[in-house]
């Protein structure tokens, strides 16, 4: 019952959350500024980069 209530999240779970968030403020921003969209943009880009390396090891 309380297995998951106390579970770590591991790095990649951690950096899905972060690339997913950063791609919803980027849409976000996309429609008010988007210099600043395309930057959150890299950040995420960035994220991602490294999602694929945890996923090749």
């Amino acid at each position: 019952m309380f297995k998951n209530l106390f579970k770590k999240k591991t790095e990649l779970e951690v950096l899905m959350e972060k690339y997913q968030a950063l791609l919803k403020e980027s849409h976000r921003l996309s429609l008010i500024n988007r210099t600043q969209s395309d930057a959150v943009r890299v950040e995420a880009e960035k994220i991602a980069d490294q999602i694929e390396v945890l996923r090749q090891k």
